[in-house]
């Protein structure tokens, strides 16, 4: 039997609903607040059990909170899934059909790149390609702010990237239609967006091994920069 929610637990989701994800460090003093606040009993160390009973209570309504970390610097990332819900449905109350239309084809850019990143000059050449209607650049541009600041993208030197927040929402949309390029790290299990090709010996592998197969991708996945590598046979 599912353990009682307690005025804290609802508040705890309130308040990530709200935020769309919110960062590790947060959630525990976010966790730590509520328990206080609503005057029930409280463990450093307990927020995983916190959350599951949360969960146990979202089930039934097809939402789950899931824990995702952080490409850039492997930080923890919490954030609300509607699992019935698909890629379309997630954005569509909050974005008009051209604006999706945008995103899609930055997502296709960016998770079909080698390395997890689409210049803002690839993108900005899409405008102009959309089925919906032509899109003017500067609209463009301003879109792709609109979702940086929702945290669907991350950009950094017009460079931009998926959000830890995307990743977490829409893992199953991308693993579902990415097959042959979408990989979850064999480490934290989460999806590899931002990986490269590996071409130092940041991992100390036999040079042998190099010279027999092919370096797969690699991806960092925790403070400690662990990195996860798949390795594929070449093609003779």
């Amino acid at each position: 039997m599912a353990a009682q929610m307690t005025d804290a637990h609802r508040r705890f989701l309130q308040v990530l609903m709200s935020n769309g994800i919110t960062e590790g460090s947060e959630a525990r003093k976010l966790h730590q607040h509520c328990c206080e606040t609503d005057k029930v009993y409280y463990a450093h160390d307990k927020l995983d059990d916190f959350i599951s009973t949360i969960n146990s209570h979202l089930q039934p309504l097809f939402m789950q909170i899931r824990k995702g970390l952080s490409e850039d610097n492997g930080r923890a990332h919490y954030a609300v899934v509607n699992l019935a819900e698909t890629e379309v449905t997630k954005m569509a109350s909050d974005y008009t059909e051209i604006e999706l239309e945008l995103f899609r084809k930055t997502m296709d850019l960016i998770i079909l790149s080698e390395n997890g990143f689409a210049s803002s000059t690839d993108i900005l050449n899409l405008a102009d390609q959309l089925k919906t209607r032509k899109m003017k650049k500067k609209e463009a541009e301003q879109v792709l702010k609109v979702f940086v600041e929702d945290k669907w993208l991350s950009e950094k030197n017009g460079e931009y990237t998926l959000h830890t927040r995307c990743i977490i929402e829409m893992e199953q949309y991308i693993l579902s239609n990415y097959q042959d390029v979408a990989r979850k790290c064999n480490i934290c299990h989460s999806l590899a967006i931002q990986a490269f090709y590996l071409l130092s010996l940041e991992i100390k592998l036999p040079w042998n091994s190099v010279s027999k197969y092919k370096i797969g991708k690699v991806h960092s996945c925790n403070e400690e920069h662990v990195y996860a590598v798949w390795l594929s046979k070449p093609a003779y």
